[in-house]
């Protein structure tokens, strides 16, 4: 914990801002900026400001100080204090995590490897036609693994490539042709490392969900299970117009099997008894 004594005093002031900033709201929210350009970041924080999601940018020993005297008071803060590491910021607000965390998503971006980065997924250039000129860039290009070569006097790659797999660094010389065909593996932007709500705790690997899918899910899910509901008869709020509708359908159609003269089944009755009529007609050629 933080000692007064040889602390300077402006920096347990901040902590104690920190730690009351994260008791104020309902959700804290662990970010990293990592390779986040200056601009942007503040660009970031700055739209993200407006939907009522301060971040907060300090130290990680500020940060950590703050979450451990803050779990003094709620422990569930507890498990964040594992996610501080490289650069880190702070947002305590109000919401929901999943939103957040799709909020998030929408900062990052594509940007170009420069080399010595690590490749986040699997790198693979499609085969077809660049846009280079014949001449010395088709060795480069070999050189650095890509299989180009000239035909009808275009250079080409001849096969889609995996050029860097997951978890590799990236080459000086295979991020220079990346970046030359318009290429780029990495993203740039603010990432949603862990989020405590209430008293639940939140990896980021939970809350990577697409939501559009589980929207379609859901409202599959409500389909069948109305379709199942209709079919035993459960009558529900929802279900209990429908199963009316499908009652009176059944009884107007025994009801006219049956020959039963009702005000709803007289018109079809006498439209019935003319098509028999005339089919007898026919038969007996009258």
């Amino acid at each position: 914990m933080v000692g007064r004594g040889s602390v300077p005093p402006e920096r347990i002031a901040r902590v104690e801002q920190l730690s009351e900033q994260i008791l104020a709201q309902p959700m804290t929210a662990l970010v990293g900026v990592r390779g986040v350009p200056a601009a942007a970041l503040q660009r970031m924080r700055r739209e993200l400001r407006g939907r009522n999601r301060p971040i907060v940018v300090a130290t990680n020993t500020a940060i950590r100080h703050a979450l451990e005297r803050a779990a003094k008071k709620r422990k569930e803060l507890k498990p964040l204090l594992d996610q501080v590491q490289d650069q880190t910021a702070l947002l305590a607000a109000k919401g929901n995590p999943f939103a957040l965390y799709q909020e998030f998503l929408k900062t990052r971006s594509p940007t170009p490897a420069r080399g010595g980065e690590i490749a986040p997924h699997d790198i693979v250039v499609p085969a077809g036609t660049t846009s280079f000129k014949p001449g010395p860039i088709v060795g480069e290009l070999q050189h650095a693994g890509f299989p180009a070569a000239i035909e009808k006097g275009k250079v080409i790659l001849k096969k889609d490539t995996l050029i860097v797999k997951a978890g590799l660094p990236i080459s000086r010389e295979v991020a220079t042709m990346l970046t030359r065909m318009d290429i780029f593996p990495l993203e740039v932007g603010l990432t949603l490392r862990a989020v405590v709500e209430g008293a639940t705790f939140y990896p980021a690997s939970v809350l990577a969900v697409d939501l559009d899918v589980q929207r379609a899910q859901l409202a599959r899910a409500s389909r069948l299970a109305l379709g199942l509901a209709l079919e035993i008869g459960y009558a529900t709020p929802e279900t209990l117009p429908l199963l009316v509708a499908k009652a009176h359908r059944q009884a107007l159609a025994v009801a006219i099997a049956a020959g039963y003269p009702t005000p709803e089944t007289i018109t079809p009755l006498f439209a019935q008894a003319i098509r028999a009529a005339m089919a007898v007609g026919k038969i007996t050629g009258t």
